[in-house]
């Protein structure tokens, strides 16, 4: 891995390439690896976010950090994710992006799935997680796949955010 300053990250926006890139496994939880996930943290927190994935900071690492609950102490970094054991039960929910703005819509996806991951200690992690947990993991497991909520979304959905994702096309441009 190259030498990353962790205190310059920040949220890559759509159409940056890095988001529809396929994130590599990283090796081990190293320190630099600990100061970015400490960083996404703070990211994450600083824009509302529930999670935040490497490649929405510019690195096609496979990790992300979430906390569904909002609740001091509810932060969790996941790396090397492996989603398993999704249930038959999906549901349909409004979804946002931090590096999509103002972008907003419906998407399907298990109701209940398990994660197996290693975590900033080194050790393997398996957890079952139901409703917004089980929607965040899967959300940003499909950032480390370079797969966006708009490759989720309805056409109508897609339609209604056009004017959205024209401004962010646009300022890409810039």
């Amino acid at each position: 891995m190259d030498a990353i300053d962790p205190n310059k990250l920040w949220i890559r926006m759509y159409p940056d390439s890095i988001l529809r890139r396929q994130a590599q496994p990283i090796d081990r939880a190293t320190d630099q690896v600990r100061q970015v996930a400490t960083s996404m943290l703070e990211l994450m927190h600083e824009t509302h976010g529930v999670g935040l994935a490497a490649p929405q900071v510019g690195l096609a690492w496979r990790m992300f950090v979430a906390n569904p609950t909002g609740e001091p102490g509810g932060d969790d970094v996941f790396i090397n994710p492996v989603l398993s054991r999704p249930s038959r039960r999906a549901e349909q929910h409004e979804e946002g992006c931090l590096s999509l703005p103002e972008i907003r819509g419906m998407i399907q996806r298990s109701w209940s799935i398990t994660i197996d991951a290693i975590g900033l200690d080194g050790h393997v992690i398996r957890r079952n997680g139901d409703d917004l947990a089980a929607r965040v993991w899967q959300h940003e497991t499909d950032h480390l796949e370079g797969v966006l909520i708009i490759d989720r979304m309805s056409r109508a959905d897609v339609f209604a955010n056009r004017q959205h994702l024209r401004d962010l096309d646009a300022t890409a441009k810039r």
